[in-house]
């Protein structure tokens, strides 16, 4: 039988293929996943009230927690700085995007006050890994390794390519990536989302091993699906060929219906207006139709595909024995993308091939976004509701609840608290000689297991490329730049944000904004009219992806120029 074993792994080294650790016992601490897709609105998961067929995240959601209120910061860096530090972005340096404004609060990198949370569970013993997009400090000196992860894989920027395509007559690069501290590409015939997956179920088998002692581990598995370029594999692609015949306005209206019947939705809530910048399906040619139905098969199928992986990775915990005692939280990073788009008319961008095969270029746009971000109002980079609302998803058999569906009201800056509270990890007042940045988020232990017993004790602050809002309780107060006008709205009754009442409550705006400007003072937050860049075309956003443009060239992400679409 030794002599069998020992031929077998002989056998797996001789074939490059990585050692898979065996089952074991349980870690005394939990081990704590947390799953993030780029760019996915508010409904696009089954559990959310989307056709689309995400069968492992909607078996996450019905034996665990979902939130009706969990917010993003809008955009992708400020987003992912909140996230993995548990500041506002502006403390931790990235108050507009991963690049250098010339200010501490807007340097473009994580600054080292602000501790990630790869730090902080590394010295209460855990194995942290990183699979996927960074996008919080470009240069080698801010890399996750140096900033307390064990391993990383991925791409550093705000976007990539999901296949290689080189060589290509446009001179596209190869799609490049970083290995740990090295540079790699992605090989030839491999699809992104699944080299993300790849690694992220052998970092849990490396940390699992097969010693007597077994350190808990903490991945932070963040997809760069369903972000543009559209591309997916053709077999996924396939499945929704038809499906989406039925055009936008239909579809958003199936999709509340969803939401309504499982409790996501409430029937007595005002939804959003009709977006003006939505042309009716029905006033478009056939072959336009053709083209737009296409664009969401390829969205629907880069969704389906982050499924198939997740639903790897529950097989796996499962064979490692780990199930058990592993924490899974899922969330988006914003709302869907939208973006001027000529009038629901402009034949979607394409470098080589069909929209979705390697080498095409293309995105989402406002159209399909306007259904994504159902039943809400606006889309990614503003700060309404269909730009900061994301699904929120918590699995844990053990403790969490099947089925249980919670208003919540929770921001990203609550999850490093949360994490370091199942972990039992202290958060340091020095770190490496270094005063940090103090947690101002709140824990959600309570909310995953006695979610009637807990409430928001303060409020959400949020501001980006001058668009800013607060929401304390019921209310919420939003302005989008350059207009600096207050709105208000009462989100008891109109989440849609149908109906401003600023003029009607006057002393809840005055109060409200008082708030407002002590957080951005202690902040750090700077009017956005003295630090705006010059290449920025409308608030939001830089220039639209062009067909020649490689995701993988910038250091920064591209974002269409209207990412605010009509304002509505």
């Amino acid at each position: 039988m030794l002599f069998r074993r020992l031929l077998s792994l002989a056998g797996l080294l001789a074939l490059g293929l990585p050692l898979l650790a065996q089952p074991t016992a349980k870690t005394a601490k939990p081990n704590i996943i947390l799953i993030m897709v780029d760019d996915l609105g508010f409904s696009d998961f089954g559990a959310y009230g989307s056709e689309i067929n995400t069968p492992n995240i909607d078996r996450l959601a019905k034996q665990g927690l979902r939130l009706r209120e969990f917010y993003n910061n809008s955009i992708c860096a400020p987003t992912r700085a909140s996230l993995i530090t548990g500041q506002y972005p502006h403390k931790a340096g990235v108050g507009y995007f991963n690049v250098n404004l010339g200010l501490p609060t807007y340097q473009g990198w994580l600054n080292r006050e602000s501790l990630t949370f790869g730090e902080v569970l590394k010295e209460a013993g855990y194995n942290t890994y990183i699979s996927g997009k960074w996008h919080v400090g470009n240069d080698s000196l801010y890399w996750p390794l140096q900033r307390g992860f064990k391993h990383f894989f991925g791409f550093i920027g705000g976007a990539s390519n999901y296949y290689d395509i080189s060589p290509y007559p446009e001179k596209v690069p190869p799609v490049e990536l970083v290995r740990d501290n090295q540079r790699v590409n992605l090989e030839p015939g491999k699809y992104l989302t699944d080299e993300i997956a790849n690694h992220g179920i052998q970092y849990i088998n490396e940390s699992v091993g097969s010693g007597k002692t077994v350190r808990p581990f903490f991945l932070y598995l963040a997809f760069n699906a369903p972000h543009w370029p559209l591309q997916a594999p053709a077999e996924d692609i396939a499945k929704y060929k038809g499906k989406y015949s039925i055009g936008w306005d239909s579809l958003r209206a199936q999709r509340l219906k969803r939401q309504i019947e499982l409790g996501i939705a409430d029937p007595k809530q005002a939804i959003a207006k009709r977006d003006p910048e939505v042309v009716p399906w029905e006033s478009l040619t056939y072959d336009e139709k053709e083209l737009w139905q296409r664009k969401m098969e390829v969205y629907a199928a880069m969704v389906d595909r982050v499924d198939q992986n997740v639903g790897r990775l529950l097989a796996e915990l499962k064979r490692l024995k780990q199930d058990r005692n592993t924490y899974i939280f899922l969330i988006s990073d914003n709302g869907a993308q939208g973006g001027l788009n000529s009038a629901g008319r402009r034949k979607p961008q394409r470098n080589s091939g069909p929209i979705g095969s390697a080498g095409s270029y293309d995105y989402q746009e406002q159209n399909w976004a306007y259904v994504s971000n159902t039943p809400f109002r606006n889309y990614k980079a503003t700060s309404h509701e269909g730009g900061i609302s994301s699904p929120f998803i918590a699995w844990h058999p053990a403790t969490i609840k099947a089925g249980t569906i919670a208003r919540g009201t929770a921001h990203l800056i609550d999850l490093a608290p949360t994490f370091y509270d199942l972990a039992g990890a202290a958060y340091p007042a020095t770190y490496q000689g270094v005063k940090t940045n103090p947690l101002v988020g709140e824990s959600l232990k309570t909310l995953l297991t006695q979610p009637s017993d807990w409430s928001r004790q303060q409020p959400i602050f949020w501001e980006r490329a001058g668009n800013r809002a607060v929401r304390k309780g019921k209310w919420k107060l939003v302005s989008l730049y350059p207009d600096k006008t207050w709105q208000l709205y009462d989100l008891e009754t109109d989440r849609g944000e149908t109906t401003d009442v600023a003029a009607q409550q006057p002393d809840v705006v005055k109060d409200l904004n008082a708030e407002y400007e002590a957080w951005a003072k202690r902040t750090g937050v700077e009017n956005y009219d003295k630090i705006r860049p010059a290449n920025q075309g409308f608030p939001g956003g830089n220039s639209t992806p062009k067909a020649n443009q490689s995701p993988n060239r910038p250091t920064s992400e591209a974002r269409p120029a209207r990412v605010g679409g009509g304002r509505n």
